[in-house]
């Protein structure tokens, strides 16, 4: 509390996260600004009544990241917003009705998109190959079931590129959604089954195609359960040194393509590394980049992240909407797959022509 109550002092109320914050340059409601939501916090923390719509503003931060990125002050907002969140489960607030919806399926059935689990592996180009190995491929919830083209293609690609890797047959959920819901509780033993599951099959390494579970195993299980005993990376970072190492391996079957910078790539703690070498590998491909007016650090968020998606479907989609007007080029790539399954449902509602692909179905392409 101690911490909350020093960070939000910091503000100075200079409005620069205002100009940045999607939810609310959407509604133009006040109190949906990162100014606003530190002083909800504040007042969650200090246990006043908190408001419907004061709760709202919490929870449909997309924890994008853009307020921090743009802060003179450097202001943890989204850790801010986590905690909140946390506190008005403590408090019997939330989640709501349909975070638990989310939650339960999770429970019951080991992903965040009411899959089939028997279905998981349809993607699968193959026979489920038996092979073992210290580094895992994990695919996600949402390639798995949702955006099966980024788990086929980044599969084909890691093997045709020779890395030794292996599969799970029954995967499950990293469980990043119980964490961003504010139930901590519930994640604290979904993380620690996680990590006794992967240490017992000998697991060192973890390489995602999926920015949520980057996130949740970097930051969120050491949050939780101060260690891992495994390092993770997103699948940019291997095929990218892959390709320095064989770059003739790579025909050039790309023409003008705008790539997608996503917010949990783009901005964070450390960088992550993600905002080059996607764009390296596009180029070998003989992609020719158009950039947006704002990329990189800079980047507009999609509207699909924090949780907001699966609770506020219209928000996400009319920022989604808004993003997708400033592209020019009807080729969109994305190394996000929650990135490329909201643009893409966007593209297809409002009737906006645009193509969205996870970048590795075109590296595929490239190299067959």
């Amino acid at each position: 509390m101690d911490w909350i109550i020093e960070q939000t002092g910091l503000c100075t109320e200079c409005q620069a996260c205002v100009d940045v914050c999607p939810t609310y340059k959407l509604t133009g409601k006040d109190l949906f600004s990162p100014v606003q939501r530190l002083k909800t916090a504040v007042k969650v923390f200090e246990e006043e009544i908190v408001t419907e719509e004061m709760l709202e503003s919490i929870y449909n931060c997309p924890k994008c990241m853009c307020c921090e990125n743009i802060c003179p002050e450097k202001i943890n907002i989204t850790k801010i917003v986590h905690k909140t969140r946390c506190e008005l489960v403590r408090r019997g607030l939330a989640p709501s009705e349909k975070h638990n919806k989310v939650i339960n399926g999770i429970l019951a059935s080991g992903n965040s998109v009411n899959g089939d689990p028997l279905k998981r592996l349809e993607w699968l180009p193959e026979e489920f190959p038996k092979h073992t190995s210290d580094t895992l491929l994990y695919l996600g919830c949402l390639p798995s079931y949702l955006v099966k083209d980024a788990a086929s293609a980044t599969y084909l690609v890691l093997k045709k590129l020779g890395l030794n890797f292996m599969i799970l047959e029954d995967e499950g959920c990293c469980g990043t959604y119980l964490y961003e819901s504010g139930r901590i509780d519930l994640a604290g033993d979904f993380f620690q089954k996680n990590v006794e599951r992967f240490a017992s099959l000998g697991i060192r390494r973890i390489i995602v195609p999926c920015n949520g579970c980057l996130k949740c195993f970097k930051y969120f299980y050491p949050d939780l359960l101060g260690g891992t005993g495994f390092s993770v990376c997103h699948v940019t970072e291997i095929i990218y040194d892959l390709l320095k190492q064989n770059s003739g391996a790579l025909k050039k079957v790309q023409g003008k393509i705008t790539y997608q910078d996503s917010c949990r790539l783009a901005r964070g703690r450390d960088g992550q590394g993600g905002i080059e070498e996607p764009r390296q590998i596009l180029r070998l491909c003989g992609a020719e980049i158009v950039e947006m007016e704002k990329n990189g650090k800079d980047a507009v968020c999609c509207g699909a992240g924090g949780g907001i998606r699966s609770v506020y479907p219209d928000l996400s989609l009319n920022i989604a909407t808004k993003l997708l007007n400033t592209i020019k080029t009807e080729s969109i790539a994305s190394a996000c797959p929650f990135c490329v399954f909201n643009l893409g449902y966007t593209s297809r509602k409002k009737k906006l022509g645009k193509n969205i692909s996870y970048f590795t179905k075109i590296v595929l392409d490239a190299l067959q």
